[in-house]
């Protein structure tokens, strides 16, 4: 942008003058380009230990004195410190890690440097120096000394310290000028390390920091401005504030920033302009040849407009490439430009401006340019000292926002890093609970069901299928998970029974699959760049399917079946730990597999043991009931015929003897008639006997032995009844007569004991026809229910539980035309649910150990069920006792 330079110094404070007597040491323009030189290096880097090091050494060599240092203060220890660095000539001692306490100082100097003041000693022993002051100088071997103040911000922060210590020495004003200078930079490269540690630090601490209260306006406007850069962290709204403030700050016509290409080339990225003038980043747009590279400024170029600016592009930036901070022109046209590069500015609509470098680090970024448009303008050294601030902040803003980027990209790589390890770690805990959630169910249809949901939402996929092969090597689908919006492979298979599905068939038939046999599993990123068969690709695009993983299922050694993932729409790079996790999945679902086939063995293998364990108990139910009724009835007709002799006997009798007795009572009487007057022995014989209560009592004596004869008789014939040894076979009987005898025979339990209560029968008796039946078995099944029913009620009693007339109802009925129904109630103690459904099982009995061996509503099941075709169920109520319904047909044929 300029091939000629005007170049002045920079005065940061009020405080400097001019410099009219520099002239005499060292000649303006050659202390200009050695301020310049150490200001440059200075900001060649942004390091404070570099800074201070170069300083050192270039100022000594400046000045050609025996020793430059920086002496540091300690905060908060009463102006006690060090020397941190120097540059010294061999000759003399070191001062680096001395360190001092001059307890003068605060009365004598602080004031004064704290003001920024600077002193100048030509002879410490011609001066009025302090004794304390003049003995920590003899120390250094210091003969004559400048020291000026380092301040960062308002603080005094260090001392720059220039020794001779060979002979005195009267310092010139440029020196001293010179010095100060070099120290106000220091305490300008303070700060920004400051601002640069802040910006690594913490960026949001960046925009709560205080701008520093400074004496003059500009500096409230540099920190003012400073504090808006700062407030962003994206270069867009950076520029955008920079620009429009300083244009409002300096009240110019334009503010633009121009950044360099690699090859120096460059084009404006942001600006700022008043209305009424052109917008140079419009003209770009437009005007794409103000880029162009143009080697020379020519004649014959300014003939073709636009002409396009490419000094900088030639020059590689010219001098700002070599640290020159800034340039400015006051007016255009008694600047000694040359007509080419006026009529470039004039394109720019430029008379005046300030041009100030942009570094990013160390490297020449680009340039911060301020126009005046309208008229020539005398820019103010203050006005240009706040534009080298400003630039030197956009420099730290270019750092920032360069780290920002690569933070935010590293940040980018660890949140995908982060990302895939969540994935990861996302898939192996699901992969073990789909591996946990396989090895607990035991059934395929289950554990099929669960394997391909897990898999579709893991891999996040379209379609996942599950293929069984035949004993042929035909197949076919058995299981699949699919995302909304695609058809079902049951629904596509159909429609390729003539080209997909069939052809596949075929193909595996002929090969019987030697590929995935072997192990091998198909990855395909895009079926479009494969080398693949051609039914399967039909199939494929029925299924709308781009890409796809395949892995074979073995069960044991055998193949099985496959398992396969379909990404649809578009291709996919199939990821490594994704193929891994379908592969595991797979040789999970062999396991599963062959846990199944051992189970429905296992599960064969149990039904024919509980087959053949019902069959045993069974078979020894009915031999244990066989043998028991075969025993009981041999012993109950044994008993009723050994009884039955007698008592027939006995019974036969009683009729002669009652008339033996009769006739002898007559013949007594006709004794008594005919001979009144008896001797006195037959008297005293019949006074002894009784005669009279004898004739009274015996005819009693024999109508009781009658009676119990007869009872004896019913009872026999009871227990013939209920044995019915001479009816094994089926034949038509009463039931109420085998009901009433079986209530004979238990009618010792259900009277009053000592122990125990009386329990009431109520019959309620239908109009029964002679029923079709095995009238032992019948009797057998009546004694077993009342036999319970007896039992359900004295436990009651057992319990505690008071049962106000224990009672059993007893009632029969003709239902449905040929059935029977036979219903035995109680009120006792009842079955709770649990075991209600259980009480028909052999061995299984709701009574305490040693009173029953559970076998009786066995038999009467099987005995109601199997021999007679009926029916038996139980209506029972905890507390409420419970309620037996016997079902028969009258005229079934049971074989």
């Amino acid at each position: 942008m300029e091939n000629a330079s005007t170049i002045q110094p920079i005065q940061p404070s009020e405080q400097q003058e001019s410099h009219s007597d520099v002239t005499s040491s060292l000649g303006q323009n050659e202390q200009q380009k050695a301020l310049s030189g150490v200001i440059a290096r200075i900001r060649e880097s942004l390091d404070i230990e570099t800074i201070f090091k170069i300083t050192v050494t270039e100022v000594r060599q400046l000045l050609k004195s025996d020793r430059v240092g920086v002496f540091r203060f300690y905060p908060d220890l009463a102006w006690e410190g060090e020397f941190i660095y120097e540059d010294v000539a061999t000759e003399w001692h070191s001062a680096l890690g001395a360190k001092l306490r001059d307890h003068c100082f605060n009365q004598e100097f602080a004031g004064l440097y704290q003001q920024g003041r600077i002193k100048a000693i030509a002879d410490i022993y011609q001066g009025n120096a302090s004794d304390c002051y003049i003995q920590i100088l003899e120390r250094f071997q210091v003969r004559a000394n400048i020291t000026a103040p380092l301040l960062k911000g308002k603080d005094l922060w260090g001392l720059l310290c220039i020794h001779q210590c060979s002979s005195p020495r009267q310092w010139e004003a440029s020196e001293i000028e010179f010095v100060q200078l070099i120290a106000e930079h220091l305490g300008v490269a303070l700060q920004q390390t400051d601002y640069l540690e802040q910006v690594k630090l913490q960026s949001a601490q960046l925009a709560q920091a205080k701008a520093r209260e400074k004496a003059a306006q500009w500096q409230k406007s540099i920190a003012i401005t400073i504090e808006k850069i700062r407030q962003f962290l994206d270069l867009e709204s950076i520029f955008r504030t920079s620009t429009a403030e300083l244009r409002q700050m300096l009240n110019a016509d334009r503010v633009a920033i121009y950044r360099f290409n690699p090859d120096w080339s460059g084009e404006f990225v942001f600006e700022s302009v008043a209305e009424g003038w052109i917008s140079l980043m419009e003209q770009q747009l437009q005007r794409p040849e103000l880029k162009e590279n143009v080697s020379e400024c020519s004649a014959k170029d300014l003939a073709k407009p636009p002409v396009a600016d490419t000094y900088l592009q030639d020059t590689e930036g010219g001098n700002f490439s070599r640290c020159e901070v800034y340039r400015v022109c006051n007016d255009i046209y008694s600047a000694g430009f040359s007509d080419c590069y006026i009529k470039i500015l004039e394109i720019y609509q430029a008379r005046a401006y300030v041009i100030i470098a942009i570094y990013h680090g160390q490297k020449l970024w680009g340039l911060l340019a301020v126009y005046e448009n309208a008229r020539s303008r005398d820019w103010q050294k203050d006005e240009v000292y706040f534009l080298t601030q400003v630039s030197t902040q956009l420099g730290v803003a270019l750092q920032q926002a360069e780290s920002l980027k690569q933070v935010q990209a590293q940040a980018q790589k660890l949140a995908k890093a982060a990302e895939r390890e969540r994935k990861a770690a996302q898939r192996e805990k699901a992969l073990a609970a789909t591996v946990e959630k396989i090895r607990q169910s035991l059934d395929i249809a289950t554990i099929f069901a669960t394997s391909t949901e897990e898999v579709r939402r893991l891999l996040e996929v379209d379609r996942v299928t599950i293929y069984r092969f035949q004993a042929d090597w035909s197949g076919e689908f058995v299981a699949e998970s699919l995302a909304p919006g695609w058809t079902p492979i049951k629904e596509i298979v159909p429609a390729t029974s003539t080209m997909g599905v069939a052809a596949a068939n075929d193909y595996s038939q002929q090969t019987q699959d030697g590929n995935f046999s072997s192990g091998k599993t198909f990855v395909i990123k895009d079926i479009y760049s494969t080398d693949y068969s051609i039914p399967y690709i039909a199939l494929l695009e029925l299924m709308e399917a781009r890409a796809y993983i395949i892995v074979p299922i073995f069960q044991g050694e055998k193949l099985w079946g496959l398992l396969a993932a379909y990404q649809n729409i578009k291709p996919r790079d199939w990821q490594e730990d994704e193929v891994d996790l379908l592969m595991q999945i797979g040789t999970q679902l062999g396991v599963g597999l062959q846990q199944a086939e051992l189970l429905e063995q296992t599960q064969r293998q149990k039904e024919e043991i509980t087959q053949t364990l019902k069959k045993l108990q069974h078979t020894q139910s009915q031999l244990i009931q066989s043998e028991k009724m075969a025993g009981l009835g041999q012993l109950v007709a044994g008993v009723a015929h050994e009884i039955n002799n007698p008592i027939s006997f006995i019974y036969g009798n009683i009729t002669y003897v009652n008339e033996h007795t009769e006739n002898l009572f007559k013949l007594l009487g006709l004794y008594q008639k005919e001979y009144p007057k008896a001797t006195g022995e037959i008297q005293k014989q019949s006074a002894a006997v009784d005669l009279d209560f004898i004739s009274d009592d015996l005819p009693k004596i024999l109508a009781s032995m009658r009676m119990g004869a007869n009872r004896i008789s019913q009872l026999v014939l009871s227990l013939r009844i209920f044995s019915r040894l001479d009816e094994t076979g089926i034949k038509p009987i009463d039931l109420h007569e085998g009901i009433d005898s079986t209530l004979l025979i238990l009618q010792h339990r259900l009277q009053s004991q000592s122990n125990s209560f009386a329990i009431e029968v109520v019959k309620q008796y239908g109009k029964l026809p002679p029923v079709v039946c095995y009238a032992a078995q019948m009797n057998q099944v009546f004694m077993n229910v009342l036999n319970n029913a007896i039992d359900a009620l004295q436990n009651s009693a057992t319990t505690g539980k008071i049962i106000e007339n224990p009672k059993i109802w007893i009632r029969t009925e003709v239902i449905s035309g040929n059935t029977i129904l036979i219903c035995i109630a109680d009120n006792g103690c009842g079955i709770p649910e649990m075991m209600r459904s259980r009480i028909f099982e052999p061995f299984f009995t709701t009574k305490q150990p040693g009173q029953g061996i559970g076998l009786g509503l066995s038999i009467s099941y099987q005995i109601i069920v199997e021999k007679h075709g009926g029916n038996i169920k139980c209506v029972s109520e905890p507390g409420k006792g419970c309620e037996f319904w016997i079902e028969i047909p009258m005229k079934r044929i049971v074989s």
